[in-house]
């Protein structure tokens, strides 16, 4: 599996809409908004999606590692009992996430998986469609950085 390459910083976007409304397998409401200022990564992905499940063993165990200070936002459009019984299938921990609103412009995904790692300014630092290793030194060592950074 590919490792995700980061985007040279000349050709970064900058993400600026924030307005989006999610809701955890808990039911818990999460703003968008409360992500805005830090590292953030976003997954979107399916149940039912090969790369998605041949992606999920590496974003759980970065998950593990680095969930106390960058925002995950794992979102998938299926059921909540659906994405509960693949979770405690697979055992995975992460925290997935149902849209409640339109997603912003900037995440007009039309295939999965993709991954976005956004920085605390709201640059798009890694933009991968398809499987990826997530967990690697490479990815680690960009998510280090990025948390050293401060604004």
């Amino acid at each position: 599996m590919l490792y995700p390459s980061t985007i040279s910083e000349t050709k970064q976007q900058v993400l600026t809409d924030y307005n989006w409304q999610l809701q955890t397998k808990s039911g818990t409401l999460f703003n968008f908004e409360n992500a805005k200022g830090k590292v953030v990564l976003v997954n979107f992905w399916a149940t039912w999606c090969p790369p998605c499940i041949a992606e999920m063993p590496s974003l759980d165990a970065l998950y593990s590692d680095y969930n106390d200070r960058v925002v995950f936002v794992f979102v998938s459009n299926e059921s909540p009992e659906k994405i509960n019984a693949f979770l405690k299938d697979k055992g995975y921990t992460f925290e997935p996430f149902t849209p409640l609103t339109q997603s912003p412009e900037f995440f007009n995904v039309t295939s999965i998986p993709r991954t976005f790692l956004i920085d605390k300014s709201g640059h798009v630092v890694i933009d991968k469609t398809g499987a990826a290793n997530w967990n690697s030194d490479r990815v680690r060592n960009t998510i280090d950085a990025l948390l050293s950074v401060d604004l």
